[in-house]
């Protein structure tokens, strides 16, 4: 009995039992559905965006410095030639013997103050001393500038270095013997009892060698007279033409003496450094329509030789035939030296005047 009861009530509810589960019975089960008090509820998770990309600056180009463009080099300044001071057209200031109008006659101190009032060319006289130095001097003795007395040819150059050149110098006059003392405005200055005039020296008042004046000169040309007549003068021609070569001078000069035969032998020794004729050559040129020598375009004549006018008309049109340059030096100094003489001169055609006041030849 009890088996047949077990099969006929308890079967059908086990049955029924697993049916439930089967479909997800039990929905009434409240302890079912409850979650675990314990258990924390896990937060949904939140998606992290990935960060932005923070875009860099454009990158700002710097200049390259620009190189400072080097400046333009200025040429240095240099002794012109004679061919330039011929071809550039001006009047020519040629200051003769430093301006001895103006300053004692061919001392270091004249050829200062005439380059400083212009002067394009200094004009200059040159002899040798006892012990063969070439010195610039005008007369053959010392007598009329210095306080000495002698021939050149018989002292050393430290003898004659001894001398005050500016001794005998008044305004107006370069060898003047009889003037009030207080007219000798340099005299002293050589030997230190006379204060030397602002910017100057004792040595600036004796006699000069040439290769002292060229060296002191860098920036202008030369007017070279030989001193003597042939042949003694040979020696003075010769070493000229040494000292030319050896300074570099062959353009930079002209070369002129009153004897022909020393201006001859000089173009032997020197052919091409430009020449000036001497008194023969210029009066058979002048009067007797003979050619100068060849290469020579320069010609040097006072306004009158003794009584005679040189510069008149029949002495242009000569000038005009042949194409010559002309340089004009005064042979009176109380006429001719000043200004109005001057222009009257270069209205004239006169290109170059060799001046004893430098500071008034016209510009």
């Amino acid at each position: 009995m009890t088996s047949n009861f077990l099969r006929r009530f308890l079967l059908p509810l086990v049955a029924l039992a697993v049916l439930a589960a089967a479909c997800g019975g039990g929905s009434d089960d409240e302890s079912a559905s409850e979650p675990d008090p314990t258990e924390v509820p896990t937060a949904p998770a939140t998606e992290v965006p990935e960060p932005t990309e923070v875009p860099a600056p454009p990158a700002t180009e710097v200049p390259v410095p620009t190189a400072t463009p080097e400046p333009t080099a200025v040429p240095e300044p240099v002794r012109p030639t004679i061919d330039e001071l011929i071809s550039s057209g001006k009047i020519l200031n040629i200051a003769h013997a430093g301006g001895d109008q103006e300053n004692p006659h061919s001392t270091r101190y004249a050829f200062d103050q005439a380059v400083a009032n212009g002067a394009d060319i200094l004009e200059l006289d040159v002899q040798l001393t006892a012990d063969g130095v070439l010195i610039i001097q005008h007369d053959s003795t010392v007598d009329r500038t210095t306080e000495a007395t002698g021939a050149v040819i018989d002292q050393t150059l430290s003898e004659l270095k001894a001398l005050d050149a500016g001794y005998r110098f008044a305004e107006g006059c370069w060898s003047c013997p009889d003037r009030p003392d207080e007219e000798y405005i340099y005299r002293g200055v050589r030997t230190g009892d006379t204060a030397p005039p602002e910017g100057a020296s004792p040595d600036d008042f004796t006699i000069q060698t040439f290769a002292e004046i060229v060296e002191h000169f860098p920036l202008v040309a030369f007017d070279i007279e030989i001193k003597g007549d042939f042949p003694e003068a040979l020696d003075v021609a010769e070493q000229l033409a040494l000292e030319i070569d050896e300074f570099g001078l062959t353009e930079n000069v002209v070369v002129v003496s009153f004897d022909d035969e020393i201006v001859a032998a000089f173009g032997e020794m020197a052919p091409d450094v430009e020449r000036s004729p001497g008194t023969n050559a210029m009066t058979t040129w002048l009067l007797a329509g003979a050619d100068l020598d060849e290469g020579m375009r320069i010609v040097q004549v006072p306004p009158f030789f003794g009584a005679i006018e040189v510069i008149n008309p029949a002495f242009w049109a000569r000038v005009e035939a042949t194409n010559v340059t002309v340089w004009m030096w005064p042979n009176d100094g109380s006429t001719q030296e000043n200004a109005e003489f001057y222009q009257e001169m270069i209205d004239q055609g006169v290109t170059g005047i060799i001046a004893g006041r430098p500071s008034q030849v016209p510009s």
